[in-house]
């Protein structure tokens, strides 16, 4: 059987697009500005608009774009870059955590998560919201997933939902001493839930960071965080700070 080369495959008519839509966003627009409409778009570049979806998709994957409720699709400032330290030694909640506990509720987790953990089937964790907002943006999103041997005493703590009792259980989890932890990170599509809360479109891209903390030679807990994939570009270093760049008056590029 031949094999197909990749040079005789031609390029997509809406990368060709998406190409050309770039260089007009550089000329063009700036910072914040609502581009046309997709019927103007498509007359002016002679597509179709399905072919004008597709660019704008992925010019929106690529942090360029920006679909926005009720305002329609802008284009995006430079990404903020949210360093994703390599700090082994920080629980969630610790001195100097970018994040901000909104609420706290016992359900049972996703397989996903319930498997990491190794809990038994059906069985209710803590879960931990928390979301993390700079410049006054909305740039992330979080599930801490905590099972009850994490946090042994907690049931002596009278703050039954809120960010008092997400604060009570991360207070108890950081008894524990952190061996470790370890991360991954995914692309994925806004589900309807973190969508509200990062004031995306469902569907939306989003990365998704997924992070283990080990203690007592277990999975202690497991953080889902969702960044929006439009604005954040997620940097690795040997420092568990956190550091924004953040320039409002840059023209895209």
């Amino acid at each position: 059987m031949g094999t197909t080369q990749l040079e005789s495959v031609p390029e997509p008519k809406y990368w060709h697009l998406k190409t050309v839509l770039s260089e007009a966003l550089d000329s063009e627009f700036s910072v914040g500005e609502i581009l046309p409409n997709e019927r103007d778009l498509a007359a002016r570049f002679g597509v179709a608009r399905a072919t004008l979806r597709q660019a704008l998709e992925q010019l929106e994957l690529e942090g360029r774009l920006q679909r926005r409720r009720g305002v329609g699709t802008t284009v995006a400032p430079p990404r903020m870059g949210v360093a994703v330290g390599s700090e082994q030694h920080a629980w969630p909640g610790a001195a100097g955590d970018a994040w901000h506990p909104a609420d706290c509720a016992v359900a049972v987790p996703p397989a996903s998560v319930a498997g990491i953990l190794e809990t038994v089937h059906g069985e209710q964790v803590h879960t931990v919201r928390r979301s993390r907002v700079t410049h006054g943006q909305p740039v992330a999103a979080e599930l801490l997933y905590i099972p009850a041997s994490s946090v042994p005493d907690l049931s002596a703590i009278d703050a039954p939902s809120g960010a008092a009792r997400a604060r009570a259980v991360l207070r108890e989890l950081q008894r524990l001493e952190l061996e470790g932890q370890d991360r991954a990170v995914e692309l994925g599509s806004a589900r309807a839930d973190d969508a509200k809360e990062l004031d995306r479109l469902p569907g939306a891209p989003v990365l998704v960071v997924t992070t283990r903390f080990f203690a007592a030679g277990r999975t202690a807990a497991v953080s889902v965080a969702t960044y929006r994939a439009d604005t954040c570009r997620l940097t690795f270093g040997d420092s568990g700070g956190v550091e924004i760049h953040h320039d409002p008056e840059r023209r895209a590029s």
